[in-house]
């Protein structure tokens, strides 16, 4: 049985860090892209961050560029999200997401991310 399942979201000040984790079972993450998105109430589901299987490449979006450190660790089968110099606007629920290559779709129930300000 497939499972991802995130931890490390709290509340932080404007301006600090936290570090999620993404702990996958079941499949070896290290196989297949992974990916981090957000939903915030309100609004739609954005996306964050992909680090690829084949070199590690990665991949954010704009409004995250500079501030957000996706990474894994195969021998954990973990996905990271450093999140640093965070903003009010970065609350929201963030999610893992796997898609295998036969397209299989894979999300964790999220940890919620709340930044005062």
């Amino acid at each position: 049985q497939v499972q991802l399942v995130e931890s490390g979201g709290g509340l932080v000040q404007s301006g600090g860090s936290l570090r999620l984790s993404c702990a996958v079972s079941g499949f070896t993450a290290g196989r297949y892209p992974m990916r981090w998105y957000r939903l915030a109430s309100g609004k739609e589901r954005e996306f964050v961050a992909t680090i690829y299987s084949i070199d590690d490449t990665t991949t954010y979006a704009d409004s995250v560029k500079g501030r957000f450190t996706i990474s894994r660790d195969n021998a954990k089968n973990t996905v990271y999200l450093q999140m640093n110099s965070l903003k009010p606007e970065d609350t929201a629920v963030y999610y893992c997401n796997l898609v295998t290559t036969s397209g299989r779709d894979y999300w964790g129930q999220g940890t919620q991310v709340t930044v005062s300000s």
